[in-house]
C-alpha cells in the first residue's frame, strides 16, 4: 500500500521538503504524502528511534528521506542541521514547521519553566527553524514556508501557554510574509485531529477527548491526511500567490456560538483518509481506554 494523495503524481519531483516534528502525527502522515509525490523529505525531530522508524517507512515505498535529530529550541543545533540537510540534499524548497507540544494546565498553575518549554518549542524553534531555512537557501533561491499552528482562536483554556505561543507563530507567519517575499509563508490551525498525540493527555481528559466531535459543527474529528492535504496545497505551485494567510483545518468549530446552541444539523461529511499507515489513537478507542 502507499499513500492516496487528491494531488497529481511527481508534483514535487527534484525538491526538497523539511518536515519537523517529522517522527510521529501530522508531521509524520505530511512526510509520506510528500514523497509520494515525489519530495526528498528532511526529517527533524529530538527522538531519533521516531525518525529511523519513519524514514524506513518511506524508503520501503521507494522514497527518499533523511533523518536530521534536532531541538529546534536550540540555536546553534538548528544552524548545524539546516547545513547538514543542504550538504546531503543540496537544496531546501520547503518547511513544514509542524514540530510542537504542550500540556494540559490552567494558567494559574503554569510555572516560569513550563510556560518557557511550552513557548520555547512552539514559537521560538518554529522561527529559529524558518531563519536559517532561509538566510541559508530560500533568500537566495526562493521557496515556501508552512507554520503548523492550532486552533486558539478566542482562547485556548487549560493550555494558554500554547494559545499565546501559536497566535505569536501567526504574526511571525505574517511579517516573514512581507519580509521574506517573494519566500512564501503561510500558516495551517488544525483543529482537533485524530493524531497520536491525543494519547499524550492524561486519563482525566479522556472523555472530553472523546465527545469533542460533539462541539464541531461537522460533527466529526478530522484526520492527519486532511491536515497533510492542505501543508501540501500551501506548498504547491496551486498556492503560488498565497501568502501571509492562515487556512483552518478544524470543522468549524471555532464558528460554534454560545448564543446558538445547535451545533450543525446532527450529520456529519465524508472524512478523507489517504495515509495508508494511519491508526486510530487509542483514546478515541473507547473499548481500549
Amino acid at each position: 500500500m502507499t499513500y492516496q494523495s487528491i494531488f497529481r503524481a511527481g508534483l514535487f519531483n527534484e525538491q526538497v521538503v523539511v518536515v519537523t516534528g517529522g517522527g510521529s502525527g501530522i508531521g509524520r502522515c505530511t512526510a509520506h504524502e510528500l514523497s509520494a509525490l515525489g519530495a526528498r523529505v528532511a526529517l527533524v525531530g529530538r527522538n531519533p528511534a521516531k525518525l529511523e522508524q519513519v524514514s524506513q517507512e518511506i524508503k520501503d515505498v521507494g522514497g527518499i528521506a533523511s533523518a536530521h535529530v534536532c531541538d529546534i529550541r536550540e540555536e546553534d543545533q538548528v544552524k548545524l542541521t539546516i547545513t547538514q540537510v543542504l550538504q546531503t540534499h543540496g537544496r531546501i524548497d520547503g518547511l513544514v514547521n509542524n514540530a510542537g507540544g504542550q500540556f494540559a494546565s490552567p494558567l494559574a498553575h503554569i510555572k516560569a519553566k513550563g510556560w518557557d518549554a511550552v513557548v520555547r518549542t512552539n514559537l521560538t524553534g518554529g522561527f529559529l527553524m524558518a531563519r536559517e531555512c532561509y538566510t541559508q537557501w530560500m533568500q537566495a533561491q526562493g521557496g515556501a514556508i508552512v507554520n503548523v499552528i492550532a486552533d486558539m482562536w478566542l482562547g485556548m483554556p487549560g493550555m494558554g501557554h500554547s494559545g499565546a505561543a501559536r497566535a505569536g507563530m501567526l504574526n511571525f507567519t505574517e511579517t516573514a510574509a512581507l519580509e521574506w517575499g517573494p519566500v512564501r509563508c503561510n500558516a495551517i490551525a488544525p483543529g482537533w485531529i485524530a493524531s497520536s498525540g491525543m494519547d499524550n493527555y492524561p486519563p482525566e481528559m479522556a472523555d472530553m477527548i472523546q465527545n469533542m466531535h460533539r462541539l464541531v459543527p461537522l460533527q466529526r474529528i478530522g484526520t492527519e491526511s486532511e491536515v497533510a492535504a492542505a501543508i501540501v496545497f500551501l506548498l504547491s505551485p496551486a498556492a503560488a500567490f498565497i501568502s501571509g494567510a492562515c487556512l483552518r483545518v478544524d470543522g468549524a468549530a471555532p464558528n460554534a456560538k454560545r448564543i446558538w446552541p445547535q451545533v450543525g444539523t446532527g450529520k456529519t461529511n465524508l472524512a478523507f483518509n489517504g495515509f495508508h499507515l494511519a491508526q486510530t489513537p487509542k483514546v478515541l478507542n473507547k473499548d481500549d481506554s
